[in-house]
């Protein structure tokens, strides 16, 4: 790192200090004002948020790390952005019609309240398993590398970085609440759009252009079927990325993750209304076209290096190629002075607003979904204070859940949706079935998550157990919760948890119809169905149309 880098630097920390300042200065005058920024934010603000939290380490580690081990296998989860324009167009109408602030409130109003608690149970696991584990690894990773420095004061940099990024974010954070994490992503996402930019072209300049690099890489089989690592239509005999199971996976992830998901819906809950709402779904759905190309396809061209040279990568101690150092690889290597610098700031503008989102999630699901559940005449500041107590006890719990989640994942992308795979199925069951049936009764959708839930959580525990345990007899528990490929059993399991809501639902009162009034397909007043007809135009339609038209070409060049 040269005097230019650290100048770089400076002047985006300058920056986002400008930006808390006048975020501070604005007073949080009760919990909706602290968590959703008092609901006035623009569709610019809430794109720009959907895509800063979205993008985090696990993409500039992660993602890039798939594209150096496996090549395009991941891209169907990054291509499935397209699912955003869902929450926008379908879900949003129903969101805002309900007035909530949590997506467990929300099945609290379309079910019951064992329904919400549930899903905050699981929720906020998913948050301490996936987001702040696989966040706080990749942040420290990523600066050890660039920084090479292994140690400072006889401590691993790696924790020096990892816990210094979390309190600098956390401070930010908690004192600004919502409005700290939307507008310091406005700040944030150009300057990670621009980083990653640079790396692109570098490297495909230094390998010898997009050719080159589909050469290299199509040379390289994946496995005994005729695939390569170009391929993303893979044989449904593959291992591991079947492409039936991929289709399956990804489509049942992405419908969780974009349209249910509090860490995402979170930012759209924060619109001036339903035109904001939706119009900040359809830009977020633009930016989310890029990461395939600015995160997975350096990996591809790290690989590609590393190929062509012998030695670009760092090596793992069983002398594999380090798939999850491809980004910061190429940082360390390839820019030229000032260059690092602005895509160092790139990279912790990612860590930063993926971290922010998720401390302001996690704190308003523990705040809104327990605490005032328990306690409901709290005061509206003591609920402040406790939001922020809460963060800290996730962060804590994410940073102990390390160890445990690299015995089980060796690529950080791949562990990430492995992960997410057992944790979606139930809960997209029963937003899916509680938007579109009006018979899915309170008791069905809770047994649903419930199913859901359980079901997850030991095929989670199979792996962690036989993952550490070679040799392990084989036995009919050992196949279903441990063989079956992951993305296969994703589908399996919703289609489990769909079928414990149905029946459950038949063998259950039905919800009388002022219950689930404005909450579920044709039962919205003749007033609500004018506000949401009012909210689009032509032009949205237009872009929405532009959007899923880039999706298929995607799909058709790389078939």
């Amino acid at each position: 790192m040269g005097i230019y880098d650290w100048l770089v630097i400076g002047l985006f920390s300058l920056a986002l200090a400008g930006i808390i300042v006048r975020v501070l200065r604005q007073k949080n005058r009760d919990s909706k004002d602290y968590f959703l920024g008092g609901r006035d934010a623009t569709w610019i603000a809430i794109g720009a948020s959907i895509f800063a939290s979205n993008i985090g380490s696990e993409h500039l580690i992660g993602l890039a790390g798939t594209g150096a081990s496996s090549g395009m296998a991941m891209a169907h989860w990054e291509i499935q952005g397209w699912m955003i324009l869902i929450l926008g167009w379908v879900f949003v109408p129903f969101y805002a019609r309900s007035m909530v602030l949590t997506m467990p409130e929300f099945l609290e109003r379309r079910y019951n309240t064992g329904a919400r608690t549930v899903l905050s149970v699981i929720s906020l696991l998913s948050y301490v398993m996936t987001k702040v584990a696989v966040t706080v690894y990749a942040g420290g990773l990523v600066f050890q590398q660039v920084f090479d420095i292994e140690t400072l004061w006889g401590i691993d940099f790696f924790w020096i970085a990892a816990v210094g990024l979390v309190v600098i974010t956390a401070l930010y954070t908690i004192f600004g609440g919502m409005k700290s994490v939307l507008y310091t992503s406005v700040l944030q996402t150009p300057i990670l759009l621009l980083g990653s930019l640079v790396i692109l072209v570098l490297g495909l300049k230094e390998l010898g252009g997009w050719d080159e690099m589909m050469r290299l890489c199509g040379g390289v089989a994946v496995n005994e079927h005729g695939d390569t690592m170009t391929s993303l239509i893979r044989s449904n005999s593959d291992a591991q990325f079947p492409w039936l199971g991929a289709l399956i996976g990804s489509t049942i992830i992405g419908f969780w993750y974009w349209c249910t998901d509090q860490y995402i819906v979170q930012r759209v809950l924060s619109g001036k209304n339903q035109k904001e709402a939706r119009r900040g779904t359809i830009f977020g759905a633009y930016l989310k076209l890029l990461p395939v190309f600015l995160f997975l396809i350096p990996g591809m061209i790290a690989f590609a290096l590393h190929v062509k040279t012998g030695s670009f990568l760092p090596l793992l101690p069983n002398g594999s190629h380090n798939a999850d150092a491809a980004f910061p690889t190429l940082v360390a290597r390839l820019l030229p002075a000032g260059m690092k610098g602005l895509v160092v700031c790139g990279i912790l503008a990612a860590l930063m607003s993926s971290l922010a989102s998720l401390f302001n999630s996690s704190s308003m699901l523990f705040t809104i979904d327990f605490y005032r559940k328990l306690r409901p005449a709290t005061s509206e500041r003591r609920l402040v204070v406790i939001g922020q107590v809460a963060t800290f006890v996730v962060v804590v719990l994410g940073i102990l859940w390390i160890p445990v989640m690299r015995s089980i994942g060796d690529v950080l992308y791949t562990y990430l949706q492995e992960v997410q795979s057992v944790l979606a199925p139930g809960i997209a069951a029963a937003f899916l079935l509680g938007v579109t049936w009006k018979r899915a009764s309170a008791q069905g959708g809770l047994w649903g998550l419930v199913s859901g839930m359980i079901i997850g959580l030991t095929r989670l525990g199979a792996k962690i157990y036989y993952e550490n345990t070679p040799g392990a007899a084989q036995t009919f528990f050992k196949a279903v919760f441990f063989d079956t490929n992951w993305l296969f059993f994703c589908g399996w399991m919703l289609l489990v948890c769909i079928a414990v809501v149905v029946a459950v639902s038949f063998l259950t009162k039905a919800p009388a119809a002022e219950k689930i009034q404005g909450l579920v397909f044709g039962t919205a007043s003749a007033e609500q169905k004018a506000e949401t007809r009012a909210s689009w135009n032509r032009w949205d339609i237009v872009h929405t149309t532009i959007i899923l038209a880039i999706t298929v070409a995607f799909y058709v060049y790389f078939w």
